[in-house]
């Protein structure tokens, strides 16, 4: 097992309720007269069974915008380009939750949009621009189900596939072969100081200890004495994390088929999922990198068969 029980349930459980809040937000905009916010909606004559190609080339087209931006260290940009996108991604799922649970109380939809936005603003400015480990895991429970909000209208079941088993190649190339994955991870936490995805630090007992010595030994020093002496002491951190990618892609995927065939296939979909990544998680060993969409995927696609078995 790559990561202690303790971090391998927290990581399960942030995963699903990701999925749980995301198949929530989306079903909300599915089913109810609330357009997507900020411009997201959809175009009215976009064909979900051949908007795949149109995807397939703009995700291609984000990376290799952002491995240039990486190239000419462009981190300003970056950061100011992910506070954007994290922005709007918060306030489509704070959108979903304020009209839910309001009932609209207030007329048109635009006012409550706004309101979403002065709470997404703030929470999206300490993740991208300040660290603080328990807004950044809270803030990814919220990012995802946005993002999948505007996918789901756009995408269509054969789609859906196509997508998973091109993810899941240029996963396993990404991890596997160019180490790209691995290198645009260190990129963000060092370079942009934060991560798009689940990130747990956590260290082994003796590690805890010598943290705590160090605390108290220089509790009365200043922050930067502190910094340093951790520093000259070396003291490795594990780092339990897994990236935005394959948090959302199960929550798309979820998300169409509670479109299109209703909430029993949706759920099985998400549970198919949740176990993919156990068994990852089970699979996995210390200090090897792993791409998380292949399990993902196959176990999705057991999951498509069995609802389409029974249903």
């Amino acid at each position: 097992m790559k990561h202690n029980i303790k971090i391998t349930i927290i990581l399960i459980a942030m995963f699903l309720v990701t999925q749980i809040i995301g198949l929530f937000v989306i079903n909300f905009y599915e089913t109810s007269d609330t357009e997507l916010p900020y411009w997201m909606e959809p175009p009215a004559d976009i064909n979900p069974e051949t908007s795949i190609i149109s995807i397939l080339f703009a995700f291609a087209l984000a990376i290799t915008l952002f491995f240039l931006l990486t190239k000419i260290n462009a981190e300003k940009f970056i950061r100011g380009w992910f506070f954007v996108v994290t922005t709007i991604a918060i306030g489509l799922t704070i959108n979903a939750f304020i009209i839910f649970f309001l009932k609209n109380p207030l007329n048109p939809y635009e006012y409550l949009s706004i309101i979403a936005l002065v709470f997404a603003i703030p929470l999206a400015y300490l993740k991208i621009f300040k660290r603080n480990i328990l807004i950044h895991n809270f803030t990814e429970l919220l990012i995802y189900p946005g993002i999948a909000a505007v996918f789901v209208p756009i995408l269509g079941v054969l789609g859906i596939i196509i997508l998973l088993l091109a993810i899941s190649l240029y996963d396993i190339w990404a991890v596997w072969h160019s180490k790209f994955m691995q290198n645009m991870a260190r990129y963000q936490m060092d370079k942009l100081k934060f991560f798009t995805g689940f990130f747990i630090p956590y260290a082994g007992t003796k590690v805890k200890q010598k943290i705590k010595l160090l605390r108290e030994k220089y509790k009365n020093k200043s922050e930067k004495t502190r910094d340093d002496a951790f520093k000259k002491a070396k003291i490795k951190v594990n780092l339990a994390i897994l990236g935005g990618g394959d948090i959302i892609f199960p929550i798309i995927t979820a998300g169409i088929f509670y479109k299109y065939a209703g909430l029993i296939p949706a759920l099985i979909i998400m549970a198919s999922a949740t176990l993919g990544l156990l068994f990852l998680f089970i699979l996995a060993r210390k200090g090897k990198f792993y791409p998380a969409m292949p399990f993902l995927t196959i176990a999705m696609y057991l999951g498509m068969m069995v609802s389409w078995i029974i249903f």
